[in-house]
This record gives C-alpha cells, sequence and structure tokens, in this order.
C-alpha cells in the first residue's frame, strides 16, 4: 500500500488520476494506493443525489456554483481548501469482497483520527460518515469497480464552513457541519493531520483474505 500527496488539485483531474489508479491495479498488479489531497471550492453529487439539496445556484458574492455529478454513493457535498480529502484505491478481491466493512473500517480510521486530537468522535446508527456531539466531521461517499474502491471521504479540518449553508449537506435538511478548528478553536495543521491519518488507516486496513 503506498500513500500519494497530490496537494491542491481540481476535482476533475483527481477524478482522472483515480481511473488511472484502477485500471494499472487490475491489469498491472499497482500496489494499493491512497491518495491524500484539497479540492478548489467545488460541489459534488452521487447517483442516488437530489438536485434540489443544492439551495442556491451562487454563492454571497454571486460567483456560480460547479456542482459535478459523480459515480459514488450518497448525495450532495461540497470540497475546498483546508479539507483533508481521501481517495483510497483498495482491491477488495484480496478483502474479501466486503464493501460494507471497507466503510466501518474508514469510518474507523477517521474517528480515531480525530481522537489523536483529543476530539470524540462516532458513528450515527443507519447512516455512513463521522459525526461529533456539535455535527457532522467527516462526509464519506464510495464508489467500486472491478472490486477496486475508488472516491472516498471529506475530513473538515480548517475547512471554510459557510459553503455547507449552501446545501443540504448529505441530503440532511438538519445537517450542522463542524471541523477540528471549530471544535477545538484554534488552527489545526493539515499536514500533521495527514500523517495521523495515514498512520491510523495502515493500522486499520492491515487485514487481507
Amino acid at each position: 500500500m503506498k500513500f500519494v500527496d497530490l496537494g491542491l488539485i481540481a476535482f476533475e483531474e483527481a477524478l482522472r488520476q483515480q481511473e488511472e489508479t484502477i485500471y494499472q491495479i487490475v491489469s498491472h498488479n499497482q500496489p494499493e494506493t491512497v491518495y491524500l489531497l484539497e479540492h478548489p471550492h467545488v460541489f459534488t453529487i452521487g447517483r442516488a443525489g437530489k438536485s434540489e439539496n443544492l439551495l442556491t445556484e451562487k454563492d454571497w458574492e454571486g460567483n456560480p456554483i460547479e456542482l459535478v455529478q459523480i459515480n459514488r454513493g450518497g448525495d450532495i457535498t461540497y470540497h475546498g481548501p483546508g479539507q483533508l480529502v481521501g481517495y483510497p484505491h483498495l482491491d477488495l478481491r484480496a478483502r474479501a469482497r466486503d464493501v460494507h466493512r471497507f466503510l466501518r473500517d474508514l469510518e474507523e480510521s477517521l474517528i480515531m483520527t480525530a481522537a489523536q486530537f483529543a476530539v470524540t468522535a462516532f458513528r450515527r446508527p443507519g447512516l455512513t460518515g463521522v459525526w461529533t456531539e456539535k455535527g457532522k466531521l467527516a462526509s464519506i461517499g464510495v464508489g467500486v469497480r472491478r472490486w477496486i474502491t475508488m472516491h472516498g471521504f471529506a475530513l473538515n479540518v480548517k475547512t471554510d464552513l459557510r459553503y455547507f449553508q449552501l446545501i443540504n449537506p448529505c441530503g440532511m435538511t438538519d445537517g450542522l457541519m463542524t471541523s477540528l478548528d471549530d471544535l477545538l478553536g484554534q488552527p489545526v495543521d493539515l499536514a500533521k493531520v495527514k500523517d495521523v491519518f495515514e498512520q491510523n488507516f495502515q493500522k486499520v486496513f492491515g487485514w487481507t483474505n
């Protein structure tokens, strides 16, 4: 398994990178790969998403909102600077072809990461993602192609939470969002969060068939 930091990268370019990686894993036995990155401001909506969950066509400065339809699960969400986005490409053929376990373990790696920054995070029954007592901290929406995972998670670290007011996050009208910065009342180093997450992800996903 290898981790690659893509830095700040446009959503469409990252998607092309994901598709190429899936091809390389399936056809040329490339190692499982996890991309860590940030996106410029963009809203994405999954396969079952409803367009009415985008509440406006422009932001508060009059800029048109970019909405990208993609092949992941989940509804609408926001990506932007200060948010740690992760796209794990794991080979579920070697992991019992268990998508449910993949999702729960992805949540666990994020919960463990939050804990190392003194934030208590948890799951909500019947939902996918990671919450705190003050709101949702991380959103998860994945796709699986030829048993290789794609898309992934968005962990709010120093995210501008105003952007979530333009949508019903993940389709929830009561979708209060939060961030590590917001919860701790002080800046959190995104690079440090990446390092901590990488360690926790490796601990959680050490299993194979």
